[in-house]
């Protein structure tokens, strides 16, 4: 077991590491205490530690607990970084804001293992250019190993630039940003970095106060227009047979000549706008069947299940009280009975 001693907490790599909340970190030490080890290694590179912070401060409160170390093999700092971003965005309770960050800074990282100083003379040299990767080719590299598009990575890079800024301005700015604790838009964000240093704190000042709701405004005049005439009833005397092989009549469509001509050009694009608003209004409607509405069975489905993740990590408490999980297994059983009557129907 290597020396507590010999790890060191490298500022820049602690910083892309979403911190735990108290509450997780509480539960994290309760379930090394309870195991009397802690089983995830702590990752580290050159003595520098690339994952396991918070076990790092629970094996340092309790020297006796064990611990093993993994020595990673970077061939520079920014592959480190490439590494510890990637890691974090496996996770799968990240805020939006940490998700953006991370990919911005891993943009980042990349850019400078792969496109290095394109000014300096070995990158101008042939060697060099033939090693370069472009830009481009890097931002969808990272965009397909992300989900996203290519514009959000360039977005997150300068999303990822203000985050940092704010922070080297105003400490701590960092962890209430990714947190959500501030509700900055990622524009406002982004222009820290822009501003001038001596500006940038009272900058960050304005821009994470809270944000006031917006004033509701009242709703604008619509034009009216004339009703549609309705179709005509079947006469009394036309028999349930006769009736029902007609197709439905449909309202008259609206002519030009329901509304006076005028010479202004705006007026004429609102006026056949209208129309066809009027005329589409009478169209026969298609009716939903299964096949559409099994998008509501998934997303059902769907929103069960991200609301019990929730809970579980927000409240871990419920997975480690006895009565909770009594409850929770009885949930989960009301569920699976649900399920397999469902299922024998079809």
């Amino acid at each position: 077991m290597m020396n507590l001693s010999a790890l060191k907490v490298d500022p820049e790599f602690q910083g892309k590491i979403p911190p735990l909340t108290f509450e997780e970190l509480n539960q994290l030490e309760a379930n090394i205490l309870r195991d009397g080890r802690i089983i995830n290694p702590i990752i580290v590179w050159e003595g520098l530690i690339v994952d396991g912070h918070n076990r790092f401060t629970i094996a340092k409160k309790h020297p006796e607990i064990p611990f093993t170390v993994h020595e990673k093999a970077f061939s520079s700092r920014y592959e480190a970084i490439i590494w510890i971003c990637k890691n974090q965005l496996g996770r799968r309770n990240l805020t939006p804001e940490q998700k953006k960050y991370l990919i911005g800074k891993q943009y980042e990282a990349e850019k400078a293992v792969h496109g290095g100083d394109r000014k300096s003379s070995t990158a101008k040299s042939s060697y060099g250019k033939r090693n370069l990767i472009g830009a481009p080719k890097t931002c969808n590299k990272v965009a397909a190993e992300s989900g996203v598009g290519r514009t959000y990575v360039i977005e997150a890079e300068h999303y990822a630039k203000g985050v940092d800024a704010a922070e080297d301005a105003v400490p701590g700015t960092r962890q209430k940003v990714l947190s959500g604790e501030v509700k900055p838009t990622a524009a406002e964000i982004a222009s820290v970095a822009r501003a001038p240093p001596e500006e940038r704190p009272a900058l960050v000042t304005e821009i994470c106060k809270p944000k006031e709701p917006k004033s509701q405004k009242p709703p604008a005049q619509k034009q009216k227009v004339p009703p549609a005439v309705a179709a005509p009833l079947p006469d009394a005397s036309t028999s349930e047979e006769e009736s029902s092989d007609e197709e439905p009549t449909s309202a008259p469509a609206l002519s030009e000549l329901d509304f006076p001509q005028k010479e202004n050009e705006a007026l004429k694009v609102d006026r056949q706008q209208i129309l066809e608003i009027a005329n589409n209004r009478y169209h026969a409607k298609q009716l939903a069947d299964g096949a559409a509405m099994l998008c509501e069975v998934s997303g059902a489905a769907n929103t069960m299940i991200r609301r019990w993740e929730s809970v579980f990590r927000d409240y871990p408490d419920i997975l480690t009280d006895a009565d909770n999980r009594s409850a929770v297994k009885r949930n989960i059983q009301k569920v699976k009975d649900y399920l397999q009557k469902l299922e024998e129907k079809i």
